[in-house]
């Protein structure tokens, strides 16, 4: 921790590579001899990072039961039609209810694996600026910074994997039917079946969680640093 204070005092001044390149220079001489770690090291170990925990995050969301059966990201009826849910339970529905979370579930893991392109698209596009910031950052800088840069397109990318995704599993029409029935209960606030736009975000907030633990690892502990260049550029957190 005390190399990571020396470092962030260093660089906070610092903006261009020439001056970092320096600055790191001259501190890695007493460190690692004639191999300093470079503004490039840095880059390319934090997008090996960055890879690996979106690789893993991606693998544990898209199998089966990755969300239905993990409570940190497992998607619920929608929080703003609870009263839908709570109704049909009360008529004799909660099975139909659960059927239809199940397979809500079931459309977020089969679009999971399509979202691994799209974050390494980003991550291609991360400059040695933005990479110094990731590693002065806090434990999810990482995660954040693909948040920040990656959520509008992941989005628009993701919404119509997302209903295919739905469609094939048939949570839409498990959906509609609900909704449909509760619409038909007299005196009761109709609602709109529209179920897309609830499950993109939520797929997409899974998947930042797994990222944001799987970039906490590689942090944290040494074991989860699985190439040398990792070990070189996160032994700096110590």
């Amino acid at each position: 921790m005390s190399r990571l204070l020396f470092l962030l005092s260093v660089f906070l001044v610092s903006c261009t590579s020439t001056q970092i390149n320096q600055a790191l220079g001259d501190l890695n001489k007493s460190v690692n001899g004639d191999k300093p770690l470079t503004t490039a090291e840095v880059a390319e170990g934090l997008k090996e990072a960055l890879i690996n925990g979106i690789s893993s995050g991606s693998d544990q969301a898209s199998q089966l039961d990755g969300y239905f059966k993990n409570p940190q990201i497992k998607i619920p009826f929608p929080p703003d039609v609870k009263r839908v849910e709570d109704r049909l339970r009360q008529i004799g529905l909660g099975g139909e209810v659960d059927k239809f979370i199940m397979t809500l579930n079931r459309g977020a893991e089969d679009a999971a694996k399509e979202a691994k392109p799209i974050f390494i698209a980003a991550i291609k596009q991360m400059t040695i600026q933005d990479a110094w910031g990731i590693l002065k950052g806090e434990e999810n800088a990482a995660t954040e910074y693909l948040r920040r840069t990656t959520s509008s397109q992941l989005y628009e990318k993701f919404k119509p994997v997302i209903a295919n995704s739905l469609n094939k599993v048939s949570a839409t029409k498990y959906y509609s039917d609900l909704v449909n029935t509760y619409n038909k209960i007299p005196m009761v606030e109709k609602v709109n079946p529209d179920l897309n736009d609830y499950a993109t975000n939520k797929a997409m907030d899974g998947l930042f969680l797994l990222i944001a633990q799987e970039e906490k690892k590689i942090r944290q502990d040494p074991v989860a640093r699985t190439s040398d260049l990792l070990k070189k550029v996160f032994g700096y957190n110590k």
